[in-house]
């Protein structure tokens, strides 16, 4: 009997996942359902924000001039090269015209029900002839005339992305400044922001990225944030701070030090929350909070269903390599090529692994990011379930880019690079 497999999403780690289950035996074509009417997921690009005319949110967080802030190949899954003459540093369309090639060569579109939400995912045990138990999952959609339709599976494939729901922190006063007010979800160009002041609350990626587009176009940039100072050049025009505290009575934002500033804008770039709609995390064993799911055995299953599989969830990785892991793991677990341990065992290694991680000074709302133990991560699971490792080229390109992004945060990505082997790269311009 063939085991039928349900995806959620059609993004990077969805197509990922269909494309394993139609290449493994003993499966199913995938069922991969879609909310939108593209693949790609983050990487579509959507002007409009907020919500379409049906009333369903925009989930794209994706702005007009984002480049990758990884070369093509270091990003590249491992079976499937970006075009050889593209740039190394890549424009979004890129990464979504990769995908929608991904997803042709690999058979996968047949498979997507676009423009479908799901709406329920329910584990039911049901009883086998033999009279043992068998657990299987009820999948409820929704078409986009809200038909709705259930169907079994024998596996779930959470592949929708953390990267829709912004995560605002709480501000005290924050209705008393007289300006615009938004996250980085809804932030598109930066020509709106001409000769304006913008707070902006947060120094990763997007903050600094948006920060350098901003003062490009004529605004100025205080760069809030609760690290100690960046260690990279700043652009003329970003000033550097301490951290919001609260928004005074007239408008003035306070901050960490002490002083006061005014802006005309707000924008938090404060990252995203999990969240799973469709599940009920209580009925699953899961902890699931703004930042962290948990308990996750190799941040993909929860060790009571161990039939359902987040593929993405880490962060701080090198995504789409990361996915292809994940991925071949967890279909390794459905064919019985890796034995799980007992549920309990599970439950155990996941509190130890984070208490070793709360004991080194990592942060509880941080626990998902894996920075530099993803590679050993990722030999694990091709250790385990028996599949090529990634080529030790990928963290050793890595590396290098996050040393020069370190050091150029405004033009490293002007820069070229070429695999020479499965342990060798080239600088080429």
């Amino acid at each position: 009997m063939l085991q039928r497999v349900a995806v959620v999403g059609a993004g990077a780690a969805g197509l990922c996942a269909a494309r394993h289950v139609l290449a493994r035996p003993g499966f199913a074509p995938p069922v991969v359902f879609e909310l939108s009417g593209n693949v790609g997921g983050t990487w579509c690009y959507e002007e409009r924000v907020g919500s379409y005319p049906n009333g369903r949110p925009v989930l794209s967080s994706m702005y007009r001039d984002l480049r990758t802030n990884l070369p093509k190949e270091v990003m590249m899954f491992p079976d499937f090269p970006f075009e050889p003459q593209l740039s190394s540093f890549l424009p979004h369309q890129e990464v979504q015209r990769y995908l929608e090639r991904y997803c042709d060569n690999f058979g996968i579109r047949p498979h997507i029900r676009f423009n479908s939400a799901v709406e329920n995912i329910t584990p039911v045990t049901m009883t086998t002839d033999s009279e043992g138990r068998k657990l299987t999952w009820e999948v409820t959609s929704a078409d986009s005339s809200g038909c709705l339709r259930t169907e079994a599976f024998d596996a779930v494939f959470i592949c929708s992305g953390h990267y829709s729901d912004p995560h605002i922190p709480q501000i005290p006063g924050i209705q008393n400044f007289k300006g615009k007010v938004l996250h980085s979800h809804s932030y598109r160009c930066p020509e709106p922001f001409s000769g304006q002041t913008v707070v902006v609350l947060g120094a990763k990626a997007s903050g600094l990225d948006i920060s350098i587009e901003l003062v490009k176009t004529g605004a100025k940039v205080i760069l809030c944030h609760r690290y100690a100072p960046l260690a990279v050049p700043l652009p003329a025009g970003i000033q550097e701070s301490s951290s919001v505290v609260a928004v005074d009575e007239d408008g003035s934002i306070r901050l960490q030090d002490g002083s006061l500033c005014r802006a005309d804008v707000l924008m938090f770039c404060t990252g995203y929350n999990f969240s799973y709609p469709f599940l009920d995390s209580a009925r699953l064993g899961l902890e699931i909070q703004d930042h962290v799911v948990s308990p996750l055995y190799r941040y993909i299953l929860p060790p009571a269903f161990p039939s359902l599989f987040f593929i993405g969830i880490c962060k701080i990785i090198c995504p789409f390599p990361n996915f292809n892991c994940q991925v071949q793991f967890a279909l390794a677990v459905l064919d019985g090529s890796v034995t799980l341990p007992p549920r309990e065992q599970m439950e155990e290694e996941v509190q130890r692994e984070q208490q070793t991680k709360l004991g080194r000074g990592v942060q509880q709302n941080h626990l998902l990011k894996m920075d530099q133990d993803q590679w050993e991560y990722c030999d694990a699971l091709a250790d385990a379930a028996g599949f090529p490792p990634l080529p030790p080229v990928v963290r050793s390109l890595y590396e290098e880019v996050w040393q020069q992004r370190r050091v150029h945060p405004e033009n490293y990505r002007g820069l070229n690079y070429r695999l020479v082997s499965a342990t060798q790269w080239e600088r080429i311009n």
